[in-house]
């Protein structure tokens, strides 16, 4: 699921970062991951790898870790020198089951808001800002 960058909110970092956080849960819940293979896989939830800040990604690692969400230790990386390695704990776990029920939430209520605003617009016709809605280019 690929979004235009225009769908996030530039002026609310905060609110990315929280949901940076809660897509790392995810990825981190059935198995181990390091830095640039996490951030590889973040473009699944709509971030784009060239704007994704590494030390952000790095900083918000750290933080989770202090809050006892994940826990990092040093592996071997192959060929190459030892990364940090990332694995969820059971609080990160009851932490991402806590915001998923919240985002659940969320999303029924703007699906309502969405299909209200839908409602009020004439079918095929423009939007409240004179564009095309039915897809046509």
């Amino acid at each position: 699921m690929k979004l235009e960058p225009t769908v996030f909110c530039s002026n609310k970092p905060h609110h990315m970062e929280r949901f940076l956080e809660v897509c790392l849960l995810l990825l981190l819940y059935d198995e181990i991951g390091y830095g640039y293979g996490l951030i590889e896989q973040l473009s699944y939830f709509g971030f784009a790898v060239e704007d994704l800040n590494v030390s952000t990604l790095y900083r918000t690692l750290r933080k989770m870790e202090t809050e006892g969400l994940v826990t990092s230790q040093w592996a071997e990386g192959g060929q190459g020198p030892k990364r940090r390695v990332y694995e969820i704990t059971v609080k990160g776990q009851s932490e991402l089951d806590h915001w998923i029920r919240i985002l659940k939430v969320r999303r029924a209520r703007i699906e309502s808001l969405i299909s209200a605003y839908d409602h009020k617009l004439q079918p095929g016709g423009p939007d409240v800002k004179g564009e095309n809605t039915d897809g046509d280019f």
